[in-house]
């Protein structure tokens, strides 16, 4: 019975490829908005600061390119693309641009200008998403000589960004490597996000070894800091241990992240690893926590906690479970459903809330199996007029899986109700299965014994 909604590996799997994606996916939204604050700063500052100032300000400090001044009457020009970029007037603001490159000629402008010229252009197109425009534009950003490092490298991040958005995940793989030996070279840290998107583009590329490995540079780069790693850095992770069926990795990776982030989806993969790991207390009490903070919400969680408590021999809580869930209508009152109820009621020895649960299930049912086990919950209450009815009903409707236990119910039924006859004829019937002939043959040896002792006191 559990199989049926017992949480599995398979289950866990299309998550944790989800969460790994997730990274590539969100790329657009991550870096949209530093497109314009990192090399266009010295064009977005304030119009009070000289050009040259501004433009000095952008060189990092270990910088010996000398870099050529914005002239001012270029710097009047971007700055209305800029403006009319800032409004949504792309389309103007393209028109200035082409205005300006068309009119003083790329030979005319220096090296700087037409870097930032580029850039323009590819923060426009970046936004209007004509990805492959944006990426051209930046990639003549960089073309351009003595432009400022700061500026170069941030561009060279941006494309690498680009080729993401784009799923070009080889081009941006390659364009990212070149960035870190440009980094490293200045004797810059790349910084955890950058080593995050390195895995990404790893994972993408299905060089799972590299992804893991970068992955967890990221994550100890955090960790080492007091910080909490990014939610999807650890859901990658997860993957990549899963992908090497590296279950207790996987297992401590959850309860890590757990610690962070709390979300159903993780308290049901914990659930299935420890069950992976046949830790079935654990993940029972993984799947109770989930329910009490009450993130389980649909009628197969609910019934597979039922099955859970179940397995660990505590049918009172499984009852009480689905005897909410199914009051609230969160799990439909189906025979099945109703049937798991009635069950889990017996085994917790209340007969009386089981019986109604019972009825119910095989009123539902056009099968004569549960009517054959509501006819054994009869009998174990001494209800024996119903368990012989209930019986009786079952062999009408047919298809019960041991026909000779339902017999043996049915023969101790009458034998109860004095019906000796109808009791013999039934355990006549249940003999003929290897299984029950024992057990019929003694209550007919006891039946016949109690009847020559009803006769004996008749006598007397």
């Amino acid at each position: 019975m559990m199989s049926d909604y017992h949480l599995s590996t398979k289950t866990l799997r299309p998550v944790l490829v989800k969460l790994g994606c997730s990274i590539a996916l969100g790329v657009a939204t991550v870096f949209a908005m530093p497109l314009v604050s990192s090399s266009l700063q010295p064009l977005l500052g304030e119009q009070s600061v000289g050009i040259a100032h501004a433009a000095e300000k952008e060189k990092p400090k270990r910088s010996t390119r000398k870099t050529p001044a914005i002239r001012a009457k270029i710097y009047e020009k971007l700055n209305a693309a800029q403006e009319a970029a800032d409004a949504k007037k792309y389309n103007e603001a393209i028109k200035l641009l082409n205005d300006l490159r068309d009119t003083e000629g790329r030979n005319s402008l220096n090296s700087y200008e037409l870097a930032n010229l580029y850039n323009m252009y590819a923060f426009i197109y970046f936004t209007q998403e004509k990805y492959q425009l944006a990426l051209d534009a930046y990639r003549n950003v960089v073309k351009q000589p003595d432009i400022p490092e700061a500026m170069e490298l941030n561009t060279k991040y941006t494309i690498a960004q680009l080729y993401f958005v784009k799923e070009d995940y080889k081009g941006g793989v390659s364009t990212l490597l070149e960035w870190f030996k440009a980094k490293q070279a200045l004797g810059e840290d790349p910084g955890a996000g950058a080593y995050a998107l390195l895995s990404q583009g790893y994972y993408q590329l299905k060089d799972l070894d590299r992804a893991l490995k970068y992955i967890e540079v990221a994550i100890n780069d955090y960790t080492s800091r007091g910080k909490v790693p990014k939610e999807q850095w650890w859901g990658l992770q997860r993957y990549l241990y899963y992908e090497k069926n590296d279950i207790k990795r996987v297992t401590a990776i959850l309860e890590e992240t757990l610690k962070h982030y709390q979300k159903k989806a993780y308290w049901l993969q914990l659930s299935s690893m420890y069950n992976e790991l046949k830790m079935d207390d654990k993940a029972t009490a993984a799947m109770e926590t989930a329910y009490t903070e009450g993130v389980l919400d649909n009628d197969k969680e609910l019934i597979n906690m039922a099955y859970l408590f179940l397995s660990q021999e505590v049918p009172y809580k499984a009852a009480k479970v689905l005897d909410k869930a199914i009051k609230k209508g969160d799990v439909p009152a189906t025979s099945k459903n109703l049937e798991l109820l009635g069950n889990a009621w017996r085994q917790a020895q209340e007969l009386k809330k089981a019986i109604p649960e019972m009825e119910k299930a095989a009123a539902k049912s056009d099968k004569g199996e549960l009517w054959s086990r509501l006819g054994s919950i009869y009998l174990d209450n001494d209800e024996f007029d119903k368990a012989e009815k209930a019986i009786e009903n079952a062999f009408k409707k047919g298809d019960i899986k041991r026909p000779d236990n339902a017999y043996l119910v049915l023969g101790m039924a009458r034998f109860n109700l004095q019906e000796y006859e109808g009791a013999r004829k039934a355990f006549k019937e249940a003999a003929k299965s290897e299984k029950s002939a024992a057990y019929a043959k003694q209550w007919m040896e006891f039946m016949a014994k109690e009847l020559e002792r009803q006769e004996a006191l008749k006598d007397g």
